[in-house]
């Protein structure tokens, strides 16, 4: 091989390894803001029906949120999530908020997410899906993680919800922020953020 063809290939290399950084945010590396959000469709939920993100095209703005039971800190947020959903429920009601579990362990399973459904109250829809297929092509990595979607369904923020774990300490309630930013065709001052919490359940390929 030449000279200049070593040298193409180089460059070549290292365009697409440059390609593929932007194409991931800064704490994600799947998705970065502004990207198409993924679509789900025929996901279980707590209530017995299916769901799908088309179903919901008449909301200006969708608050997907990666959760399960088995986290103590996604069931720290559980509260402060149900709160939101019903902030903006009501058939005039504009956000619509979705939760999705993936764990394939049992306490996360849908038998036990419909019981904390009936128990809780929850006003937001609760879905799981055991393909994990979702969580993937959002980069989701912790319980629980958010992602605020326009309604272009763009990708406008993504990360924790706010700033503290602790309800009584928080500053930053970043996924409010997001809303309202994107119900008036705005971007956020901050659109990511690093979530906390514990690790999505992935199963392990096995070759």
């Amino acid at each position: 091989m030449s000279g200049l063809a070593r040298f193409c290939l180089a460059l070549c290399m290292v365009c697409c390894a440059s390609s593929q950084l932007l194409s991931a945010g800064e704490f994600n590396e799947v998705l970065s803001v502004g990207d198409k959000a993924p679509a789900w469709a025929d996901l279980p939920g707590t209530d017995g029906k299916k769901h799908s993100l088309v179903e919901l095209k008449d909301k200006d703005v969708v608050v997907l949120a990666f959760t399960c039971l088995s986290c103590p800190t996604a069931v720290d947020y559980e509260d402060r999530l149900n709160a939101l959903a019903k902030q903006h429920a009501g058939p005039n009601g504009k956000v619509a908020v979705v939760a999705v579990c993936v764990n394939l362990i049992e306490a996360d399973r849908l038998p036990k997410l419909q019981a904390r459904a009936k128990e809780k109250d929850f006003a937001f829809q609760y879905l799981s899906d055991d393909s994990q297929k979702i969580a993937k092509e959002y980069g989701a990595i912790f319980t629980p993680e958010f992602y605020v979607l326009n309604k272009a369904r763009q990708i406008v923020y993504m990360g924790a919800m706010d700033d503290s774990t602790d309800a009584g300490k928080v500053q930053q309630k970043y996924v409010e922020i997001a809303i309202a930013a994107a119900l008036k065709g705005e971007k956020p001052a901050v659109t990511e953020t690093l979530a906390r919490g514990c690790r999505v359940r992935y199963a392990r390929d096995r070759k």
